[in-house]
């Protein structure tokens, strides 16, 4: 793999100092990232997410003032371009689900090693989903168990076309060009996607997919090369 020309700009947000020292010396080993702020609650990590505008922010759940979701909800309102990975300890069902609704991108535990929390990055900056693999059969099992919400509104073809490219990890662009069509257009058809199946993310709409027979279950092992 070549090397980026600019490495990835990444806020870290932990509210325990001596968890994002060891985090930031792992991350900065790969030198395709660049850890450029680091929050230690909610609040800091707005402030740091404004001022530096990065490709990836790391949020822990629970933080002081603001939690990871919160903060997640923030970035989706004011701050579109950069990546939500959410790196915790905690894999209780309502976290989960509260986190991928809020819009995160990725959602890996910090029993991870660091190859792994490596490739979520990289994941999420190239606008894939990364998911840790426990979380990934809690989401598919959780989103599958859902019944009785409203109605799901069915795909064209081109939108399930698109989705299901989205699902295998990617990109606006890479998805415009294999379909001869521009990026804005991808972009409308994945948010009528998002609309139509009353979910925040790329993730949450491939796991609704999958658990309605749309899309193959192994498709969303989207983390992976």
């Amino acid at each position: 793999m070549t090397e980026r020309a600019q490495p990835i700009r990444v806020v870290l947000a932990d509210d325990h100092a001596v968890v994002r020292a060891g985090i930031r010396q792992f991350l900065e080993r790969n030198r395709e990232i660049d850890v450029v702020a680091e929050a230690g609650d909610g609040p800091q990590a707005v402030l740091a997410i404004q001022e530096h505008r990065p490709d990836v922010a790391i949020l822990d759940l629970q933080m002081p003032q603001m939690s990871g979701i919160e903060v997640t909800r923030w970035v989706r309102a004011n701050a579109r371009a950069t990546g939500v990975l959410i790196l915790t300890a905690y894999d209780d069902d309502p976290y989960v689900l509260a986190a991928l609704q809020a819009g995160a991108n990725g959602y890996v535990l910090k029993t991870a090693d660091a190859a792994e929390i490596v490739r979520a990055v990289h994941a999420v900056f190239e606008g894939k989903s990364a998911l840790d693999p426990a979380i990934a059969r809690k989401v598919m099992r959780l989103v599958g168990g859902r019944r009785g919400g409203p109605p799901v509104e069915t795909l064209t073809d081109r939108e399930l076309e698109v989705l299901t490219l989205a699902a295998r990890g990617q990109t606006n662009r890479a998805i415009g060009h294999q379909l001869g069509i521009s990026d804005r257009t991808v972009q409308g058809h994945l948010a009528r996607v998002f609309s139509k199946m009353q979910a925040a993310s790329r993730t949450e709409a491939v796991m609704r997919a999958v658990s309605l027979g749309w899309l193959p279950p192994d498709i969303g092992q989207l983390a992976e090369e």
